[in-house]
């Protein structure tokens, strides 16, 4: 099918999951922390709605080319992705006690840098939630376990807008999308009940491979575009 038709399709179809996710999280995340990160939230959903509409606005062979780039930062920020978030814990600790609550001016800042991620969540998205976790951390939130709750619910948000937005342009290709979401709903037990067997190392590897490859064989693929 297009690549974006393709893109938006997979946004459809994946978005149960990280539902999901999401509802698994709701105990770490307060009605206090919600309020403290609402300028997030509404960041996000207008970031999203942007990057959507930019996505149904960009001309198949156009972001047929940018496939292969955005494959490659995905790649990369799994890659990085734990280190930035160590650098992220780094910082927010600056060798003072977290506070249990976010600054107003953490927040200002953070909300900013947001935006942008919320864009990108709304066009493309994959491995998005690498740049959410240290932003969230920096914002001196203690608790890791709410921190990753935020970090799903802002994505669960921007996919939301998204796929509203898909839906409404009849950019979804239906059939295959419940054929994926069914496999989504599979690999997602099946996948929490190997990761607890696997080391995590290897499953990054794996990842990593994969990305790797695809990113690759995309780069050939458009080259003679």
């Amino acid at each position: 099918m297009p690549p974006v038709t393709a893109n938006a399709t997979n946004t459809v179809a994946v978005w149960p999951g990280i539902v999901a996710s999401t509802a698994a999280y709701r105990k770490s995340m307060d009605w206090p922390l919600l309020q403290s990160v609402l300028p997030l939230i509404v960041v996000t959903l207008f970031g999203s709605l942007f990057g959507a509409w930019l996505l149904l606005h960009t001309p198949q062979i156009t972001f047929m080319k940018m496939v292969p780039w955005l494959l490659f930062c995905g790649t990369v920020l799994f890659i990085f992705g734990p280190r930035i978030s160590a650098w992220g814990s780094n910082e927010s600790a600056g060798g003072e006690k977290r506070a249990a609550r976010p600054s107003r001016l953490r927040v200002s800042i953070i909300t900013v840098a947001q935006l942008f991620a919320a864009i990108y969540i709304g066009y493309y998205g994959a491995g998005v939630g690498f740049l959410l976790l240290p932003m969230l951390t920096l914002m001196g939130i203690e608790d890791i376990h709410a921190i990753n709750g935020l970090r799903v619910l802002l994505a669960t948000i921007g996919n939301a807008v998204a796929v509203v937005l898909f839906i409404v342009d009849r950019a979804v290709v239906w059939p295959q999308a419940l054929l994926m979401m069914a496999g989504a709903v599979a690999g997602g037990y099946a996948g929490a009940h190997y990761a607890q067997k696997l080391k995590p190392r290897t499953v990054r590897y794996i990842v990593i491979s994969i990305g790797s490859a695809m990113t690759v064989y995309f780069f050939w693929k458009t080259s003679a575009l």
